[in-house]
């Protein structure tokens, strides 16, 4: 995937520029540009991610491709509770599939949104994991995992071809 199916991934699930948004999981950023270039210069964005080298990279790209994003960089484990402020959005791109009990982690993510918040999902569509992507799950179950975690809907935004695991999906939860 490149940058251009980054950002389609998310696109629908984005209600406009600015607000205060994270991406949980970052690595090194290929969702946070996207992320970055669909939010624009009115947003900050916070880059969580245990991996502290990744993320000087995530906040490189992004302060060279979009300078005026404002990048705040947190090295943490998003499996375990850590401070973040209010959301107006979350985007998870290939990260909850490390997971193996998700709903602590999806509460956690909810109660950190403002009233109306989002949380954009990318994920293999597939329920059959391997030693890269151990835990993984279908947009049905995580339509369903979503609800029981407190989000009141949830809508498939697209799909896109994988050769390694079929397609992934996004959706977002509200």
């Amino acid at each position: 995937m490149n940058h251009t199916d980054h950002v389609r991934l998310l696109r629908a699930g984005i209600p406009g520029p600015g607000g205060v948004w994270a991406d949980v999981g970052a690595g090194s950023g290929a969702f946070t540009l996207a992320l970055a270039d669909l939010v624009g210069p009115e947003a900050t964005i916070h880059a969580i991610d245990r991996d502290s080298g990744a993320l000087a990279r995530a906040r490189q790209a992004v302060n060279s491709r979009f300078p005026g994003v404002a990048v705040q960089c947190h090295t943490a484990d998003f499996t375990q509770p850590f401070d973040l402020p209010p959301l107006d959005g979350i985007v998870m791109a290939n990260a909850l599939h490390f997971v193996r009990e998700k709903c602590p982690v999806v509460q956690r993510l909810h109660d950190v949104l403002r009233p109306g918040g989002r949380l954009i999902l990318v994920e293999y569509d597939t329920d059959r994991g391997n030693r890269w992507v151990p835990y993984p799950l279908t947009y049905a179950a995580w339509e369903a995992l979503a609800a029981r975690c407190g989000f009141a809907h949830t809508t498939r935004l697209t799909t896109h071809p994988s050769s390694f695991l079929g397609r992934f999906f996004s959706a977002v939860s509200v």
